[in-house]
């Protein structure tokens, strides 16, 4: 009986569903774990702050209060010297940094600044409400709903790297959206994606409707960076198409979430003519396709017709019913901003225009050079390989 029920189809997917259960309940336990350690390390940070205000216990304090706590609890990691100044700083990062921004700029205006990245929702509508106290952790309510759903190393390496609280919360929230790891996190930092993102020249807002229109906005950055190239200087659009392709994983990380490879060098026909687009994707979060044309030069009014008519031509043989209309971008090594606009005022479908970088390009005359990965196989291989 008991060999009859393991081998049933209901056994195996009711066993399917508790081990998905448990996957959930684990993810859940460990969020729980983070999240109520960093309540503790904000409060701690909050406490620390104001023990050094009012006591006068001297410089040696937090090395104090570290050698206490490990002394205590030496299973946990969280109490080093270290550690303890970085919880100290943690707090004061962004209680300092809204008074500070709030002197800056008017405290109603940054009240709205640092709800719309902690939340994304109208939190303090109020015009009389002033930003919390930076003495006060207990006025912080929305401040830490965000920073504790964050592991401690991220939190770290935002303060680290980024210049105010707006910068950083945008961080915090991208990396609540996208279960972002710290790698990548440091990534899109270093790589200054909170300047980039939404920058690009477009006519979303003359061609697709709200809200599609906004998140497309936000889908194209200006520039992008392909730090992970090593090609040329003297390239053309095929060997960059290539590259990119060979690199997708970097490339799908670079364009953003929500992208999905299509193919290379579609092949479309309109009348007796074959058409080839240079890379197609359909974007999971848009519900469209999306058609990227590489330019290795600047930009040129010309090249908005052409993709314009490749829009034209995806969304008359692709593009099903429940998808959106397909969005175009262009990527040129350089770009004049007035020309694009004049170019894209009177387009009728929705398209962008960005550059692109490669920070990493190989010099010409350093190209002959430098070894190939045949060469340093062959250098360094094992002795079996040699012999």
């Amino acid at each position: 009986m008991t060999d009859h029920l393991i081998k049933t189809p209901e056994y195996r997917n009711w066993l399917t569903n508790i081990k998905q259960r448990i996957r959930q309940a684990q993810v859940k336990a460990a969020v729980q774990v983070n999240t109520t350690l960093l309540t503790f390390y904000w409060e701690l940070g909050a406490e620390i702050v104001e023990r050094q205000k009012s006591a006068k216990w001297g410089s040696g304090f937090l090395k104090q209060l570290s050698a206490d706590l490990m002394a205590e609890f030496p299973d946990m990691k969280g109490f080093s010297y270290r550690n303890i100044r970085a919880i100290r700083q943690w707090y004061l990062f962004y209680t300092e940094g809204v008074s500070n921004l709030a002197t800056d700029c008017g405290q109603i205006a940054i009240v709205k600044q640092v709800a719309s990245q902690l939340i994304r929702a109208d939190i303090n509508e109020q015009s009389d409400k002033a930003p919390p106290n930076r003495d006060d952790h207990q006025k912080w309510p929305q401040v830490v709903a965000k920073l504790v759903q964050v592991p401690w190393g991220h939190n770290r390496e935002i303060i680290s790297k980024c210049k105010d609280v707006i910068e950083a919360l945008y961080y915090v929230n991208k990396t609540i959206e996208n279960n972002w790891s710290r790698n990548v996190l440091t990534h899109q930092i270093e790589s200054g994606l909170y300047h980039r993102e939404g920058k690009a020249v477009t006519n979303f807002t003359d061609t697709l409707p709200v809200p599609q229109s906004d998140l497309a906005q936000q889908l194209i950055k200006d520039p992008y960076t392909f730090d992970f190239l090593t090609i040329t200087q003297d390239y053309n659009e095929r060997e960059l198409e290539k590259a990119l392709i060979d690199h997708i994983t970097k490339f799908l990380l670079e364009l953003g979430t929500g992208f999905a490879f299509v193919g290379r060098q579609k092949g479309l026909q309109v009348g007796e003519r074959d058409f080839f687009l240079d890379l197609l994707f359909y974007h999971t979060k848009l519900h469209c396709y999306v058609v990227i044309e590489l330019k290795t030069g600047e930009f040129e009014p010309e090249y908005a017709g052409k993709l314009n008519f490749y829009l034209k031509a995806v969304d008359e043989q692709l593009r099903g019913d429940r998808d959106e209309p397909t969005i175009g971008i262009l990527l040129c090594k350089s770009r004049d901003r007035v020309v694009v606009e004049y170019a894209l005022s009177d387009i009728g479908k929705p398209m962008g225009v960005s550059e692109y970088q490669l920070t990493r390009a190989l010099p010409d005359n350093l190209k002959p050079s430098l070894p190939s990965i045949e060469d340093l196989e062959a250098e360094f291989g094992e002795p079996e390989s040699r012999k």
